[in-house]
């Protein structure tokens, strides 16, 4: 991705940054702040994880349509889906059907079905169950699902073969997985569209528990942590969509919250275009 330019690239904001927040005040709360985009949870991550429901057809989403056009705002992706071994894709209908109303672009979801043919055979069919909507789907792996890295969502995009597959790349699952901007810039980037920002300290959690509970309440601003952000917003293609991903913790305002995470993010850009201008110091982020 290449950063040297005067304007930083467009941002969004991933709902779980300030989960609390309903839709509709998470929508003009990211315009106030300086936001283009923003996703929605309108999934359960796991059992008992907050989300907002929000029926296709339904006022909600009259609403919802008319915040963002007159914020500005466009909803990039929905989340948050889990392939496991009782996945229908078509129980997915009707949350497609809401994201397509609300103008998304992108599904994302992670696999945890151990067996191997079966998940490829749902992720395509997911994938082919939102082509008809216009949407696309993103696998993202993480250290405790069955998809367990980013290479790993890459082969098993592959193996579906969809044009519209394709594997998300999130800062922190990428370095706590073992995996480097290397493996980024590794893969066909056609399959990389979307890509969560967030730091953190180098040292990998010493549990599955810990890396679990860094992941949902420990994750760092961009730029204010070790990972090699640089490095890895350099072996992103120009293509992908960025978002941030840094859920709240604390005793803070979300929208103080929400500030903080796009100011540090947009320091973190121009590190990266003065070093990309020859003004640059040192070659990490953090």
């Amino acid at each position: 991705m290449n950063l040297r330019h005067a304007s930083p690239p467009p941002l969004g904001i991933a709902h779980f940054t300030t989960i609390n927040v309903e839709p509709a005040s998470f929508v003009e709360m990211a315009a106030r702040v300086g936001y283009a985009a923003v996703g929605l949870r309108l999934y359960p991550a796991f059992p008992g994880a907050p989300f907002y429901e929000i029926a296709p057809g339904s006022a909600l989403i009259r609403d919802m349509r008319a915040r963002l056009a007159g914020a500005g705002l466009t909803v990039y992706d929905i989340e948050f889906v889990t392939i496991d071994a009782g996945f229908e894709p078509e129980s997915l209908k009707p949350v497609l059907e809401s994201a397509a109303e609300l103008g998304a672009r992108r599904l994302s979801l992670c696999g945890d079905d151990p067996d191997r043919s079966r998940l490829i055979a749902n992720f395509a069919a997911l994938c082919d169950l939102a082509a008809p909507f216009g949407m696309g789907v993103d696998l993202e792996g993480m250290a405790w699902r069955k998809v367990a890295s980013f290479l790993d969502a890459v082969r098993i995009v592959t193996a579906a073969d969809r044009p519209n597959g394709g594997a998300l790349v999130d800062a922190l699952h990428l370095a706590r997985t073992g995996g480097s901007p290397a493996d980024v810039r590794s893969a066909s980037a056609s399959l990389i569209r979307s890509a969560q920002l967030c730091d953190a300290p180098a040292t990998r959690p010493p549990t599955e528990t810990a890396i679990i509970q860094e992941a949902r309440s420990g994750r760092l601003p961009p730029g204010e942590g070790d990972l090699p952000l640089r490095e890895l917003l350099a072996a992103l293609p120009e293509t992908v969509v960025l978002s941030v991903e840094v859920p709240i913790a604390g005793e803070t305002s979300p929208e103080r919250h929400a500030r903080r995470i796009f100011e540090a993010t947009q320091r973190l850009f121009r590190v990266c275009r003065d070093a990309a201008d020859g003004h640059g110091g040192a070659t990490s982020a953090g």
